[in-house]
């Protein structure tokens, strides 16, 4: 490591430590995933003559800090993030099904627009809920292979290439299982390969923002974790403090 005050540390090591930043960024992680699936994923938008959905404006961010969370402070960490998010967006679902089925009041006439935010079919659910599963957890492996691979050197390679992989995984599952049917087939695959493409996009615009925020995060914890030893199952139980 160039900085001394840097210790290079093992995934499992990770796992066990206290990081005094970790739990900040896991929620910010948890907080777009949930508003970009809220507001923006049914939308389509169209701007310039291009057609894509509203949530990729904001939806990405989750993923930049994805990989900020596997470069800092490891795979085994992050996957504690993924499945947080995953069981939020499950309650979210849940706690829109309850709302929207809810009798509304006499003389309150807000009842259709409601079910036009928060109404979201099963499809949609399922089809969220899936991608961001799949997609995420590739997104992890990839970046935290390449960082085994590169010698912890070159960030950028394994941001952006973790992208292609985690994002095509996303748009892959969620466009056809929430959509197909209702959208045309040119629009699905229109949508899913543009979707696609501008998420890439973002995640080499922010590349400098990720990297700012990459150092002064390892700076701070003093820590830089390679996944040596790390068990990259899903399903692996996170080691005892």
């Amino acid at each position: 490591m160039s900085d001394p005050q840097i210790s290079r540390i093992d995934g499992t090591s990770s796992a066990r430590r206290h990081f005094r930043y970790f739990d900040y960024v896991m929620a910010s992680f948890v907080a777009i995933l949930l508003l970009s699936n809220l507001i923006g994923a049914a939308k389509l938008a169209q701007v310039g003559g291009y057609t894509f959905g509203a949530g990729i404006l904001f939806f990405p961010v989750s993923y930049v800090i994805g990989d900020v969370l596997t470069e800092v402070y490891g795979y085994a960490n992050a996957r504690r993030c993924v499945w947080m998010g995953f069981f939020a967006l499950i309650f979210m679902a849940f706690m829109s099904y309850i709302v929207v089925a809810m009798p509304p009041a006499p003389g309150w006439d807000g009842q259709s627009a409601y079910e036009s935010v928060f109404g979201s079919t099963w499809r949609i659910v399922l089809a969220s809920v899936t991608a961001f599963w799949a997609g995420e957890f590739v997104n992890s492996f990839v970046l935290a292979k390449m960082k085994l691979l590169t010698g912890g050197k070159h960030l950028w390679t394994r941001t952006i290439g973790s992208t292609v992989f985690g994002q095509a995984v996303d748009s892959l599952i969620f466009y056809p299982v929430a959509f197909l049917g209702i959208w045309t087939h040119e629009q699905v695959l229109t949508v899913m390969v543009t979707n696609w493409l501008m998420k890439v996009v973002w995640e080499a615009v922010l590349t400098p923002v990720t990297y700012a925020v990459v150092g002064w995060l390892k700076a701070r914890e003093g820590a830089d974790v390679y996944d040596t030893d790390t068990d990259f199952s899903p399903f692996a139980k996170a080691p005892q403090v």
